[in-house]
């Protein structure tokens, strides 16, 4: 993914965003639009104030220009942003519904000093209903879309699956995505908009295709028994000698090719037959991945398409021979950044690094700043 450091121009360059310092999905989606090129300018409280936990995050806090630092409760500071905005093309804010019309950082205020800008905002709840003002994470919001009780076993009850669907895939990412499809709208109407992204929108439509099969029958359990939550002796994960395996096989053919790689096949036809959640075929499987450890498993199924894959912790991921090959991440100050995402032909975006000086202080003279107005 490296590119040279005049191609190093993602496809968003010579956009200018205003982000407002919350937590969790906002820091993700302007992460997202710098990794793609665009300008991004962090406003924080003052530092004497305690920085959100995703505002001191390396990976979440990547790209920046810089943070200026302001008293949203002084005017002249209420101003200040006010200025910004009007060179901005598009603000993002994670607040609770009211806190920046208290602010006076309103849509209306803010459109007012710039038509064309695109108001992006994020939510838990969205911006009505009973619960639009109530406290909540990223549990709460996909507690109420059916994504956390469909995932988990019949043992464990419904499990977290970590804070990815709410914050980040339904709330992140489908905000940094509204942002680019209004900022792409007012290219030819001349005119801005606000983009209101709620996890709990998002959420549910990170589950379109479970809703589908549920609707057709094809999702007939609650939770465990159904083809893609690891109930299927085909698809979930297996204990060996000293780590785990993912099984995939969900196609017959790749099914057979597992089957015969574990020494299976005198006996696939039956297996085939049988329930996908038969707790027989699942331990004679379990049985045969505990006989060798996870490097052996891996030599045996890669080159095949038996769907078998090693369950890789955090500190594995860069050395992976595929993540390595196609650049996925870099490692920077010891720390592991996921490399921009998507791929482009063209505007290679820059793999997340240190930036010269002279790169971000003309990053701060795109917005009128100097180095000495920022405080990072």
């Amino acid at each position: 993914m490296s590119a040279s450091p005049a191609a190093s121009r993602g496809p968003l360059t010579g956009l200018k965003i205003l982000e407002i310092e919350s937590i969790g999905p906002g820091p993700f989606a302007a992460m997202a639009l710098a990794d793609m090129g665009a300008n991004v300018l962090r406003i924080a409280r003052p530092p004497r104030a305690a920085a959100p936990a995703s505002a001191r995050n390396p990976v979440l806090a990547r790209g920046r220009a810089g943070t200026v630092s302001v008293d949203l409760k002084v005017p002249e500071d209420v101003e200040r942003v006010l200025g910004l905005v009007g060179q901005a093309d598009g603000l993002i804010e994670g607040f609770r519904p009211g806190v920046m019309e208290r602010l006076g950082l309103a849509p209306d205020a803010c459109l007012r000093r710039n038509p064309r800008l695109i108001y992006g905002r994020v939510t838990g709840w969205g911006r009505s209903g009973p619960l639009a003002r109530s406290a909540g994470h990223d549990i709460n919001y996909i507690a109420l879309t059916g994504a956390l009780h469909a995932c988990g076993t019949r043992e464990s009850g419904p499990v977290p699956p970590l804070n990815l669907v709410g914050d980040f895939g339904g709330g992140g990412l489908l905000l940094a995505f509204g942002m680019v499809c209004a900022l792409l709208e007012a290219r030819t109407s001349g005119q801005g908009q606000i983009v209101d992204a709620a996890m709990i929108d998002g959420a549910s439509m990170l589950m379109a295709m479970i809703h589908g099969m549920h609707g057709s029958g094809r999702w007939p359990a609650p939770r465990a028994g159904n083809l893609l939550d690891g109930s299927a002796y085909f698809y979930t994960c297996y204990e060996c000698a000293d780590g785990w395996m993912a099984v995939g096989a969900i196609e017959a053919e790749f099914r057979l090719q597992l089957l015969r790689l574990l020494g299976l096949q005198d006996e696939a036809a039956s297996i085939m037959a049988a329930d996908d959640a038969d707790p027989e075929v699942r331990r004679r499987l379990a049985a045969i991945f505990k006989t060798r450890t996870r490097a052996e498993w891996q030599a045996l199924f890669d080159d095949t398409d038996a769907c078998v894959s090693p369950v890789l912790d955090l500190d594995e991921v860069t050395t992976h021979p595929q993540t390595a090959a196609t650049q996925t991440f870099s490692t920077i100050d010891g720390v592991v950044h996921p490399n921009p995402a998507p791929r482009f032909s063209r505007t290679v975006p820059a793999t997340p690094d240190h930036e010269s000086l002279e790169t971000a202080n003309a990053k701060l003279e795109e917005w009128g700043l100097a180095r000495a107005d920022v405080v990072s």
